[in-house]
């Protein structure tokens, strides 16, 4: 009987420990998965502060090529800064860069904030310092444009088959318009599978000439055959040369390229970007400064754009990649 009742205690002792160990451990592990969440949380705000603060420079400074061989861009995009600055609540550069590489290095360096620049330019910026575009221009109603080959009416050229052996003439390797669609073009029809070897080896000869108006003028003078430029480059032209319409003839265009951009470094904060974009949209409503974009760069008004819209540029320019010279 005691042995019984002995056995009855440990046994109902063992029950008791039993039940006290397995609160203390549940209450640990709810006390412990409770301080994990909340560690979990506390460490996400953190990241989620981080992503959302970005840089708000005490200057922002804008970066600009001009697409002419123009003098005077620098006094003609002053007023716009000084507009961007007023809306803003900061002081606004702009600043005329010598060609689209200088200015994605510009934007790389994070010495310039925001960028007009075009499709190509904007390419490598984005795969090179991840440079967002926010904003493209908008031009007789259209988000694209196509690059042209201009020729003199009397050179007897019909086609593009007729190009070869002919001296090209082009603004610079990193125009979209001037050089990479349309040697993306004559190298499909004429199977080469570089630029280079398109040059060497289907024209004669090409120059480089620095501006969209001075390879045009190149073929106005009869210092090259063909010229590739935007369209249509001729109108920039008339008042210098009022009989260039008649002179010079349109051969053909490229495919559709994408209009040209706003696009901003990784660097900004988000939010103040958002304000420099609704800053940009605004200028649809005032006549002014649409007269400015339009005297800077032709814009006739300003649209949102996404980095999907220029998957055709960086697709022509993965043909290019080991043969284009960026100076």
């Amino acid at each position: 009987m005691r042995k019984l009742l002995s056995l009855l205690l440990v046994l109902a002792l063992a029950i008791f420990l039993a039940a006290c160990g397995g609160s203390d451990e549940s209450d640990s592990s709810n006390g412990g998965e409770t301080e994990d969440s909340g560690s979990e949380e506390s460490a996400s705000d953190e990241e989620s502060t981080e992503e959302s603060e970005g840089m708000i420079p005490e200057t922002l400074v804008i970066g600009f090529v001009p697409s002419q061989d123009s003098d005077t861009i620098a006094d003609t995009v002053e007023p716009l800064a000084e507009r961007l600055g007023e809306e803003l609540g900061i002081e606004v550069q702009g600043q005329v860069m010598t060609n689209y590489n200088a200015l994605v290095e510009a934007m790389g360096a994070n010495q310039v904030q925001v960028g007009f620049i075009p499709a190509f330019g904007y390419v490598l910026a984005n795969e090179q310092y991840d440079v967002e575009v926010i904003l493209k221009s908008i031009r007789y109603g259209s988000g694209t444009y196509k690059a042209q080959y201009v020729v003199r009416s009397d050179s007897g050229i019909e086609s593009l088959a007729d190009l070869e052996g002919k001296i090209w003439a082009y603004g610079d390797q990193t125009s979209t318009s001037g050089y990479l669609f349309p040697a993306s073009q004559l190298m499909e029809e004429f199977g080469y599978d570089t630029s280079a070897e398109l040059e060497a080896n289907f024209f004669s000869g090409t120059t480089q000439t620095g501006g969209h108006d001075n390879s045009a003028i190149a073929v106005y003078e009869g210092e090259a055959d063909v010229a590739t430029t935007f369209d249509d480059v001729r109108t920039e032209l008339e008042e210098e040369y009022p009989d260039v319409m008649d002179e010079l003839t349109i051969l053909g265009y490229t495919d559709e390229i994408p209009n040209d951009t706003i696009s901003v470094t990784k660097e900004l904060d988000k939010e103040f970007v958002q304000q420099i974009k609704d800053v940009f949209l605004s200028f649809n409503d005032d006549e002014e400064m649409i007269s400015i974009m339009n005297e800077v760069y032709n814009w006739d008004a300003i649209d949102e754009a996404t980095d999907e819209e220029y998957q055709v540029v960086k697709d022509t320019y993965a043909k290019f990649k080991d043969n284009i010279t960026l100076e």
